[in-house]
């Protein structure tokens, strides 16, 4: 019998989703080998009882999610964060910056706290349940999905990419963007993207988290020779990494 997957999403643009539908060259090898049995984006029917594998996009910032989350991990024998928004907070954690209750208001107006009610501040996936998988980016890369999708089809474990981006850069010789003085997270960023912003001229924006590697201080370091506030470097980051992807990490 195929493994049943479902695909869930949360609080996001639906991005990573529709990156899936991208997938052409192996949308039906696929599909082939599994029985898609939900789809949110895609699909008008209800979330079976059952399933083998849960695909999650987007962050948790209502209640609902969290009991949405806790019901997948009792159900699914692996969980898949796809997405910045999964797997880091993306772009929602930064409203669990500072006062969360003064948002409500900025949205909502004076009823704001009422009108937002089983609104909780924002987080990754990881925050709530354990989670199996991890496919990193805004939005995901299709080929890295594939991948990840057949490994925890096969049962085989995690493997996501640890060294900086920087690395990436050098194997592709790719004009470097402190060379035109102007800031790249590229030194602290996780690889696995092929440095495709980069490579199309745009500075990397650490969508995919931060490195382990991640030597923070002495990115700082270079960028205040050059008249860049450490301030503005960590407002930087904190685009995709207010929280951190891993804890401890």
């Amino acid at each position: 019998m195929a493994p049943r997957v479902v695909v869930v999403g949360l609080a996001s643009d639906f991005g990573c989703q529709v990156q899936m539908t991208n997938i052409e060259d192996h949308l039906l090898d696929v599909l082939g080998v599994i029985d898609l049995a939900y789809w949110q984006l895609a699909s008008s029917g209800h979330m079976p009882e059952d399933y083998d594998v849960a695909i999650v996009e987007g962050a948790v910032t209502i209640e609902e999610h969290v009991r949405t989350l806790e019901r997948l991990r009792r159900t699914a024998s692996a969980v898949i964060a796809i997405g910045s928004c999964a797997v880091t907070g993306g772009i929602p954690a930064l409203a669990s910056a500072g006062d969360l209750e003064a948002r409500y208001g900025c949205v909502y107006g004076a009823e704001g706290a009422a009108v937002a009610c089983g609104r909780i501040s924002p987080k990754p996936v990881h925050a709530v349940i354990d989670v199996d998988y991890r496919v990193p980016g805004c939005p995901i890369d299709t080929d890295e999905f594939v991948r990840v999708l057949s490994r925890a089809l096969l049962g085989l474990a995690d493997r996501i990419d640890d060294e900086p981006l920087c690395a990436v850069c050098k194997m592709k010789e790719n004009v470097c963007f402190f060379e035109r003085d102007e800031v790249c997270l590229g030194p602290i960023t996780r690889s696995g993207c092929g440095a495709r912003c980069v490579g199309f001229g745009r500075p990397c924006t650490a969508c995919r988290g931060l490195s382990p590697e991640a030597n923070v201080d002495s990115l700082a370091e270079l960028l205040g020779e050059r008249g860049v506030a450490r301030a503005d470097l960590e407002h930087r980051i904190s685009l995709y990494n207010t929280i951190e992807e891993v804890p401890g990490r």
